[in-house]
């Protein structure tokens, strides 16, 4: 019988150093979005992002002498992970990156472990539910009405690249268990498995794009130095190198946990969208972000209250990676 995933058994230096790296690269990205929204629609800025991505993770398999899978279901289930973890968060934060900062979309990545949570708990059965974890959540909302500027809402664009921002991050919550429940345990390696999942999103969004922007993709000619280097820095790091390195913490400390890393990729964000970009943001929504860190830190663990985690009454246990 397959039991739920612990972490104790896993010593730091395993994960640590890929999980600050993580943070480097993703927080970074959300610059190079919001450059490439300058000359790129953002359907278009995914699928350059995938389709680098893809390369990318093809030349290693090459290397390697690896092949990509050839389990159907593996496919099907990467079809899924693919768009909900790939295309349409990355085309939902280049939309909202058209109308709010791009450090502000870093905030809004950090609710991705709230989200985490509750799915892996109750839909996917990967996780274990506490009262500790209940209170972060409870936490990480509060901070999400803060960054949202709840009680000074009037709408406009602000307002709508928030919540397109909140959605992409809704949209990884639900594809980090998916994929733990569904892929994680696979014995293909990382770098096969996150090639297909590229693929499969690279594949849609080849369809998609055209038919939504109603124009074929610019010539990358046409296209400054700058947006070029933000597409390819967005394919070979953000989604190639990446997806192998966040695959490996999935399979080492579970779903949940190793959606730690956006306690740091906020830092990231902030900090090269301040320093390159001269962003500017009100004062209550890096306070709110520090707010859903809070949240987080208190669902993960990071204050002992000596609460044991609980089965959720009536599921069958979870799957172990």
């Amino acid at each position: 019988m397959s039991t739920p995933t612990t972490t104790d058994k896993v010593p730091t230096r395993a994960w640590l150093p890929t999980m600050l790296t993580l943070a480097a690269i993703w927080g970074c990205s959300f610059l190079f979005i919001s450059v490439g929204v300058r000359e790129l629609p953002p359907l278009y800025l995914a699928l350059g992002r995938v389709t680098a991505g893809a390369i990318v993770l093809l030349v290693f398999l090459a290397i390697k002498r690896e092949s990509l899978p050839r389990d159907r279901r593996l496919w099907a289930h990467s079809f899924v992970v693919g768009a909900v973890g790939s295309a349409i968060p990355w085309t939902l934060f280049g939309y909202g990156e058209e109308r709010i900062p791009s450090l502000l979309a870093g905030i809004w990545n950090g609710i991705t472990p709230l989200v985490v949570l509750p799915i892996a708990v109750l839909i996917f059965r990967t996780e274990l539910f506490s009262l500790q974890r209940g209170l972060g959540l409870v936490v990480g909302f509060v901070g999400m009405l803060v960054v949202l500027g709840a009680w000074n809402v009037s709408g406009g664009a602000d307002l709508t690249g928030q919540i397109l921002c909140m959605l992409a991050a809704v949209c990884y919550g639900i594809a980090v268990p998916y994929q733990k429940r569904f892929l994680a345990g696979s014995s293909i390696s990382g770098t096969a498995l996150s090639a297909t999942l590229l693929l499969c999103a690279m594949l849609q969004l080849a369809i998609v794009a055209p038919l939504v922007t109603r124009q074929a993709p610019p010539a990358p000619w046409s296209l400054s130095i700058e947006v070029l280097g933000s597409v390819l820095a967005l394919g070979a790091l953000g989604s190639g190198i990446a997806f192998v390195l966040s695959m490996r913490n999935i399979r080492l400390i579970g779903a949940s946990r190793s959606a730690m890393v956006t306690y740091l990729m906020p830092i990231f964000s902030i900090l090269v969208g301040v320093i390159v970009l001269r962003e500017h943001i009100t004062w209550y929504q890096p306070v709110g972000g520090l707010v859903v860190l809070l949240g987080v830190a208190i669902s993960q663990g990071v204050f002992n209250f000596r609460t044991k985690p609980k089965p959720v009454v009536g599921t069958p246990e979870a799957v172990s990676p």
